[in-house]
């Protein structure tokens, strides 16, 4: 039976990640209540790594429950879903009013508001908690992203910002906002980091194919644009997967890999909540749909088949300047996906009230998570001088680094377009700015079509008012 009442947070679910943050909690002075459903898990931790710190080991929920002291705090790290409902519903029979339930799994947001109303009922705070940074991160000091309510930030707020990486003396973490909005801005996180993968695959396409590069060379292109405005922690670690070479083949460990990217959802959602809030993250959802592209294997391959010469060769005159036309995209094309990623934020603070503060968010994502990147303080400093910033793209720095990469950035997809290059990232980006820039829009004929053929009517650009045409008849104007 466990000790009782002396644990000062509780763990359950010990695979990779949730055995790591409890490794985390206990090797920074804090004592944890560790369970899992399988015993064997929890006695192995503690065997293996009792050394660095106190763990209290429990093989029953009951047992666990009991070693906490109050309020109690409990981290649930189990698969989304059914799962984390399952353990939620074990757990609440054993708890008292004013304990802590905290989620930080990769659940949806709505499934955390409906959690979070559900156990308010009970006299229960329910903390819907994002973690980024993987299992070295859980382990090292995560990005932390917590909802959930003002009282339970006063407990758990201490832990969590001892635990998050540190960033010029500043934690990752901070109180993002009531119920959903933690889980919230974890999965747009995630929608930036999709766009941000796929467009570093298309930088590494495009060399690859303008240069006929060898995927070495390229990782060297990449490091010495780690050292300048792309640093990032994705920019660095492409370097290290271009460089790799397989063991096996002997060949290049990128060439090895079935060119079938997958994903666990957080893209879908983000994609499917944007609709929802109507914010156009074309970037994000390029990237998602690339992702599911990527999948079809036997329409690929028909299409192969059917179109074997479609593009034209590609032949580029000066490497230097190539590389820094992709290099000039590549950053224009990023921050149209942060921008898009911190105008959907917005959108939904506004739409559930949670009040989040751009700025802040942008300053837990500088470290532990895996977008963090040299340019994260450029926007928490743009929101904390304007919070009510338009986009991001009119922020001074941005503007200055977009209009300077734009003339790179249209070579670059055109060049691509001609050679059959696919680049649906860069290419979108790119046409959200000329959409955004754009004095008149094409979206005057889409609002007469509609009123042609479903009467939706239109708005005119010379005086106020709804107005219909008479498309049936004799094409007179009549007011709505």
């Amino acid at each position: 039976m466990a000790e009782r009442a002396t644990a000062q947070i509780g763990v359950t679910g010990l695979a990779v990640m949730g055995r790591n943050l409890a490794r985390n909690l206990a090797r920074n002075g804090f004592t944890v209540a560790v369970h899992n459903r399988s015993p064997e898990r929890t006695r192995s931790l503690v065997a293996e790594h009792g050394g660095e710190g106190r763990f209290v080991p429990a093989e029953s929920m009951a047992d666990f429950v009991a070693a906490l002291e109050r309020p109690r705090a409990v981290i649930v790290m189990v698969k989304a879903g059914g799962p984390t409902d399952a353990v939620i519903d074990e757990l609440v029979p054993l708890l008292e009013p004013g304990d802590i339930v905290v989620d930080c799994g990769n659940a949806h947001f709505a499934d955390t508001r409906r959690r979070e109303e559900a156990l308010r009922d009970h006299g229960l705070h329910f903390v819907g908690t994002g973690v980024s940074g993987g299992e070295e991160g859980a382990l090292h000091g995560p990005s932390i992203m917590p909802g959930g309510s003002d009282e339970s930030y006063r407990k758990l707020g201490p832990i969590f910002e001892k635990i998050a990486a540190q960033v010029d003396g500043v934690p990752c973490c901070r109180h993002i906002g009531p119920d959903g909005a933690g889980h919230f801005v974890k999965m747009v996180h995630n929608g930036i980091e999709y766009a941000d993968m796929q467009l570093i695959a298309e930088a590494y396409d495009l060399l690859r194919a303008g240069l006929g590069a060898e995927p070495a060379e390229i990782a060297e292109i990449f490091r010495g644009w780690n050292g300048g405005e792309l640093e990032s922690f994705l920019i660095e670690i492409t370097a290290d997967v271009l460089a790799h070479t397989d063991a096996a083949s002997g060949r290049p460990f990128v060439d090895v890999v079935l060119d079938r990217a997958e994903q666990k959802g957080t893209g879908r959602w983000t994609v499917q909540s944007a609709l929802d809030l109507g914010i156009p993250i074309t970037g994000i959802a390029e990237a998602t749909f690339a992702r599911s592209l990527s999948g079809h294997a036997d329409q690929r391959e028909a299409a192969r088949a059917a179109f074997p010469d479609a593009g034209a060769t590609w032949r580029v005159d000066d490497r230097d300047a190539f590389v820094e036309d992709v290099r000039r995209a590549l950053l224009a094309s990023k921050i149209v996906a942060y921008a898009q990623g911190f105008d959907h934020i917005r959108a939904g603070s506004r739409e559930y009230d949670w009040n989040i503060d751009l700025g802040g968010t942008a300053t837990i994502w500088r470290g532990g998570c895996i977008i963090r990147a040299r340019f994260l303080d450029r926007i928490r400093q743009a929101y904390d001088e304007q919070p009510d910033l338009s986009t991001l793209l009119v922020a001074p720095y941005f503007a200055d680094a977009v209009a300077a990469g734009v003339p790179s950035w249209r070579r670059v997809v055109a060049d691509a377009a001609r050679a059959g290059v696919p680049t649906p990232a860069f290419a979108s980006s790119l046409a959200y700015f000329d959409a955004l820039r754009a004095q008149r829009l094409p979206a005057a004929l889409i609002q007469g079509l509609r009123d042609n053929f479903g009467a939706h009517t239109y708005h005119r650009v010379d005086r106020e008012g709804t107005f219909h045409t008479l498309w049936a008849g004799d094409r007179s104007e009549v007011e709505a």
